[in-house]
């Protein structure tokens, strides 16, 4: 059948025999009709792309898609059909001809290097702590033993989220939408309207897919939906495409959204509750990657929202980190404190709304602020501390630099080696406060002009 609906003449004499009723004088166009229905019933019955038909598209199919010359012939087919859009249908097997991938295509979706004579993974030591991705799909589970209101979405990425967990233990609660990030949100959307408490873990790339779908279906209506986004910042292997740097400047424009960051994966539990039980839209950012190995076995508990965490209090600068880079700005304050410089470490947690009376005494008791983000300069966190100094009519009493992303597309890489390359490690924050406090230390006594770099 599949070898029918690919050739080129079938589709010539179908519209042969549709002119040739239509011709009949008086009743041709009910005649091509009433064959149109009729085929159109046998198609639906035994035929696959039946509904591709009906929506106007061509169909060939199916082709199986390991045999290479019947997909080419398929392919040239496509090629000669003039009048409109084609769809080939090929059915693939994923890691077809290697037993591994086939029984098991969840954990080969995107491999490390492996052994391909017995399909496991190279070693490369244990790790010392659990990812990201692995602590929230524990923590939902958790939170749902207790709470029958939370459910779960994913977009295609149940393994990569970790919602696969969530399916698994609570699969009438849980949902995998497909490749569809804009269904998922306003799915989202329509259960908050009903009472229910929905969780949608989406890669932060990905989500850049539903951008008006969170303003229009969740933001505006002030909706109880939280959003996990996974894979936030400099991903490295999976390259230019899938680094997560724009979710700060986008989502930070939308009414009523409430934004945060965990330094840690204790810190995570605890913002997954938080996002949860807000009484509307949230979203919580996190990296990819394990976490910096700390005690996770406390319950989550509810933090407050808008308020930031002073870990270290230095009088010579304040380094304001978000999210992923709170441990390295911690690292940055070690090597600064050997060079006889004391810097004050905040971890922000919330880029929407900001902890605005810390963020004015750090002002005010501090010569320079360091603003550091793991994402794109423009419009993001370190752009929310500088519009409220401005506001505050704070910025000719403080120099203020942000670090983050520049104005450029990040290359796919190391993500350890393309942080140190933007300087976003605790080296290259102990350089960036250093020479900020030589700068600001050349200046005239008792005058302070804004410095903003980046």
């Amino acid at each position: 059948m599949g070898r029918i609906k690919e050739a080129q003449s079938y589709q010539h004499l179908k519209e042969e025999i549709g002119d040739a009723l239509e011709s009949v004088p008086g009743i041709g166009g009910s005649l091509r009709r009433a064959a149109k229905s009729f085929k159109d019933a046998i198609a639906a019955a035994v035929l696959p792309g039946a509904l591709v038909n009906e929506l106007g598209f061509k169909y060939i199919g199916y082709v199986d898609g390991h045999n290479v010359p019947q997909l080419v012939r398929a392919l040239e087919e496509a090629k000669k059909v003039e009048d409109g859009p084609v769809i080939v249908h090929a059915l693939t097997t994923k890691g077809k001809g290697f037993p591994n991938p086939e029984k098991n295509y969840y954990a080969y979706h995107a491999t490390g290097p492996f052994d391909p004579e017995t399909g496991l993974p190279y070693k490369s030591g244990k790790a010392s702590a659990p990812t990201y991705t692995s602590v929230f799909g524990d923590t939902m589970c958790e939170l749902m033993e207790t709470d029958g209101r939370i459910v779960a979405l994913t977009a295609a990425m149940p393994d990569g989220t970790g919602v696969d967990k969530v399916l698994e233990k609570f699969p009438e609660r849980s949902f995998d939408v497909g490749i569809a990030e804009q269904h998922a949100v306003t799915f989202c959307a329509g259960m908050a309207c009903e009472g229910v408490k929905p969780v949608a873990a989406i890669y932060s790339t990905f989500l850049q897919r539903a951008f008006d779908q969170v303003i229009h279906d969740i933001c505006l209506q002030d909706l109880d939906v939280t959003i996990a986004m996974d894979r936030a910042g400099i991903v490295g292997a999976d390259g230019p495409t899938h680094h997560g740097l724009l979710d700060i400047a986008y989502l930070r424009g939308y009414p009523n959204i409430v934004l945060m960051a965990p330094k840690d994966e204790a810190e995570m539990r605890d913002m997954i509750l938080t996002a949860i039980e807000h009484p509307g839209p949230a979203a919580l950012r996190y990296p990819r990657g394990n976490g910096v190995g700390v005690d996770i076995s406390a319950k989550p508990k509810k933090l407050e929202v808008g308020k930031g965490e002073v870990l270290r209090e230095g009088k010579n600068a304040a380094i304001v980190a978000y999210g992923s880079m709170v441990m390295p700005a911690l690292g940055a304050a070690e090597r600064l404190a050997s060079r006889g410089i004391q810097a004050t470490v905040v971890n922000a947690r919330f880029a929407k709304p900001l902890d605005n009376k810390l963020l004015e005494r750090l002002a005010e008791e501090h010569d320079l602020i360091v603003t550091v983000e793991e994402a794109y300069l423009a419009g993001g966190f370190g752009s929310a501390v500088i519009e409220h100094l401005e506001e505050a009519g704070l910025l000719e009493e403080v120099s203020v630099i942000r670090m983050g992303v520049p104005d450029e597309i990040v290359s796919h890489g190391d993500p350890k080696a393309l942080l140190a390359g933007y300087g976003l490690d605790a080296d290259g924050i102990a350089r960036e406060v250093a020479d900020g406090l030589s700068e600001v230390q050349r200046k005239i006594k008792g005058t302070k002009r804004l410095r903003i770099v980046g």
